[in-house]
């Protein structure tokens, strides 16, 4: 079975879009979604819906869960101090990101699982136990076998870092699907991964970044030119010192 994990969207419609017609080619039996759907962009709402007309299984992801559990915030940013400046950003984009998706869509969030098993593939967001924290691309073989070994799986898919890889460590392959939106690994274009038993593919997709980033500018959300430069550069920036 062939198996497509999509990741971390962040409401960019341009980049999903892209995405789909992607997926058009690839012809996966099944999509499944790693969380991330909404937070960070300009059309939160929008991707919900599709999300939920696709039928998609999936994950839910740290900034989901921030939507509806804001107050998490304060004592996550005392316990990780080097996460501070963005959760500090975080919190002040949260109330625009609920004004426009609704409690309906909210509710709908909530019900999202910590991670979805199908034929021999287990998705999570981050971490099993840690929507925040994940392994990097470039973590240790056993670190990667401490966090996801346990999950008894041959295959394991997560998102949260925003930067693609396929490690193959004996029985167990950890890979990570990127995202579909702001890429952290210097490559702007959407990411996401493809399994089809022990072929697993990264594939990088094109999509109108400028029509995305002119609408981000335009949005009524916080932090707005931050997340545009980190869009069209493909790369992870402080928040620090944008408005």
């Amino acid at each position: 079975m062939r198996i497509a994990v999509v990741s971390d969207i962040h409401g960019n419609r341009h980049a999903f879009d892209a995405v789909l017609e992607d997926l058009g080619k690839v012809s996966p039996d099944l999509v499944v979604h790693g969380g991330d759907l909404a937070a960070n962009g300009a059309h939160p709402a929008e991707i919900i819906d599709h999300i939920r007309s696709l039928g998609w299984q999936g994950v839910r992801g740290n900034t989901d869960q921030m939507l509806w559990a804001p107050d998490d915030l304060p004592q996550l940013a005392a316990r990780h101090p080097r996460l501070a400046p963005i959760l500090h950003a975080f919190q002040e984009m949260i109330p625009a990101t609920q004004a426009t998706i609704g409690e309906e869509r909210l509710c709908w969030l909530k019900t999202l699982p910590d991670r979805q098993s199908v034929v021999g593939v287990t998705v999570v967001h981050a971490s099993p136990s840690d929507l925040w924290r994940a392994p990097m691309e470039k973590a240790s073989d056993k670190e990667l076998q401490t966090a996801y070994a346990f999950l008894d799986s041959p295959v394991v898919v997560y998102g949260h870092i925003h930067r693609p890889y396929v490690r193959h460590l004996g029985n167990l392959i950890v890979a990570n699907a990127g995202s579909v939106s702001l890429s952290y690994d210097g490559d702007p274009r959407a990411s996401y991964l493809v399994v089809d038993g022990q072929d697993i593919r990264i594939r990088r997709v094109e999509y109108d970044l400028e029509s995305e980033a002119n609408e981000l500018l335009h949005a009524d959300l916080p932090h707005r030119d931050w997340l545009c430069r980190m869009l069209r550069e493909g790369r992870y920036l402080s928040p620090e010192g944008h408005s």
